[in-house]
């Protein structure tokens, strides 16, 4: 009885072994299956970009041809896209056999802060993405006292209160469709210029509610010809006008 004991066990034993060798090999083979030039990459696909170029995308992720799909790091090119202030995500995909798919999501300039003879370029959430030398064609932000100009983290200000609700203010822009060429920090309101000598003034929270009601007034405004006054944005909503510009 013992004999048959030792002997199953010796059959478990060489059982197991089997398994292992062909799992082993199995592996082995996988592996030099990937490794193969079957998957070396001959095409790499930039989607959703619109400030870089496709090219530019691929330089930034360091992104080469010729490399073996599975053993370029995903990771690594993520992480070097996302140092650059413009890239606010990035996906990196592989498409068999031999394609990497690289769709990102950008920054989009919002608005820019005079800083000396230079600007500073940020998104809406306030993201300092440049400084240029060239005002560029975005609403004009004035009347802060900086005190983070870093490219690539968020802009900071001694009126960070009011700042944020401009930010806001900014985002609330694009979805209504309405557009500040320049928007003035002074005391608690801000004064939002629709043209040069017409103007919204009022705190960023109150126009921002206002909107809808803002832009009735303008366009009655626009249908009279009048393009100079001040339109204020009180907390209850009420709108009112004046011709004449302080």
């Amino acid at each position: 009885m013992k004999e048959k004991n030792t002997k199953k066990k010796r059959r478990r034993k060489k059982r197991y072994l089997l398994k292992f060798v062909l799992l082993l090999a199995f592996g082995t083979g996988i592996y030099y299956f990937i490794s193969s030039s079957l998957f070396d990459i001959q095409k790499i696909t930039v989607e959703n970009n619109s400030y870089y170029t496709g090219q530019q995308v691929i330089s930034i992720a360091e992104a080469g041809m010729g490399g073996n799909l599975f053993k370029t790091s995903t990771t690594d090119m993520k992480d070097k896209l996302l140092k650059d202030p413009y890239i606010k995500n990035a996906v990196i995909s592989r498409k068999l056999p031999d394609e990497l798919i690289i769709t990102v999501e950008e920054r989009q300039e919002a608005a820019y802060v005079p800083y000396g003879d230079r600007f500073i370029i940020i998104d809406k959430e306030g993201m300092i993405l440049r400084m240029t030398d060239v005002a560029p064609a975005l609403t004009l932000l004035t009347g802060m006292t900086l005190t983070n100009i870093e490219t690539g983290t968020p802009l900071q200000a001694e009126e960070n209160s009011m700042l944020s609700g401009t930010l806001r203010l900014l985002a609330g822009m694009e979805e209504n469709e309405l557009f500040f060429k320049r928007i003035e920090f002074s005391g608690i309101v801000i004064r939002a210029y629709i043209y040069d000598n017409l103007l919204c003034e009022g705190s960023p929270e109150n126009i921002l509610k206002s909107m809808d009601d803002l832009k009735d007034v303008l366009y009655d405004l626009y249908v009279q010809g009048i393009e100079r006054g001040v339109i204020r944005v009180a907390g209850d909503g009420y709108i009112s006008f004046s011709a004449l510009v302080e």
